[in-house]
């Protein structure tokens, strides 16, 4: 795989749905935020606005991108609308979008045999290249975000999906696949990657499990 160079940035996962607090595999189906992934997105916007101004960082000169699905979208709205300036324009992109499931999605983890697939927890680094039918292997996922970067210029602002944390940590950080493949990427926090690290930063909890 093609090395790139990542520049700082700032990651969001969507918040809650539904699918998410159920625990079913829900990859690129358009399943929307519920009530706790709408607090959780409107303090993620508080938070991110108060990092940019610890560090000094004028928002209106940051790039901001997002996966085009819905719960993506609107967690990106929701967070933009804690700052008072005019903000760039986001830029929806499609390789941002979750990986797919296949035939898996909107099937509980719990009741799908383990020769079809593993939740987290149970994987090793060779599920990297576990194709479900009809869907993704986290490997086609690391080659979109490969494509990705390579045209990054500037300092950004993402909001995407727990796979595409799973995968950033992996070619960006360069965290083992085993760790991220069975890690929970949370959501209410906004990671910064700098320089090859990344740090997570939890939101003020303003929500109910």
């Amino acid at each position: 795989m093609t090395a790139v160079s990542w520049p700082d940035f700032y990651f969001a996962r969507h918040g809650q749905t539904d699918w998410n607090k159920e625990r079913r595999y829900q990859g690129s189906r358009d399943i929307p935020l519920n009530a706790t992934g709408r607090k959780q997105a409107d303090a993620n916007g508080v938070l991110l606005r108060f990092l940019l101004e610890e560090a000094g960082t004028d928002p209106a000169s940051l790039n901001w991108y997002a996966s085009p699905l819905g719960r993506a979208r609107e967690t990106m709205e929701r967070m933009r609308a804690a700052f008072d300036v005019r903000l760039p324009e986001v830029h929806y992109d499609q390789r941002l979008v979750e990986i797919s499931f296949g035939n898996l999605e909107g099937r509980l983890h719990d009741e799908i045999n383990r020769e079809l697939a593993l939740a987290p927890g149970d994987r090793d680094a060779d599920y990297w290249h576990f194709r479900p039918e009809n869907g993704e292997n986290y490997d086609d996922v690391a080659h979109r975000l490969v494509a990705f970067a390579e045209e990054l210029t500037h300092h950004c602002v993402i909001v995407a999906h727990g796979g595409i944390l799973r995968v950033l940590r992996h070619i960006v950080e360069g965290a083992e696949r085993k760790d991220v493949l069975n890690w929970a990427p949370p959501q209410g926090v906004i990671a910064h990657f700098v320089g090859g690290s990344m740090t997570l930063h939890a939101a003020e909890k303003t929500w109910d499990d």
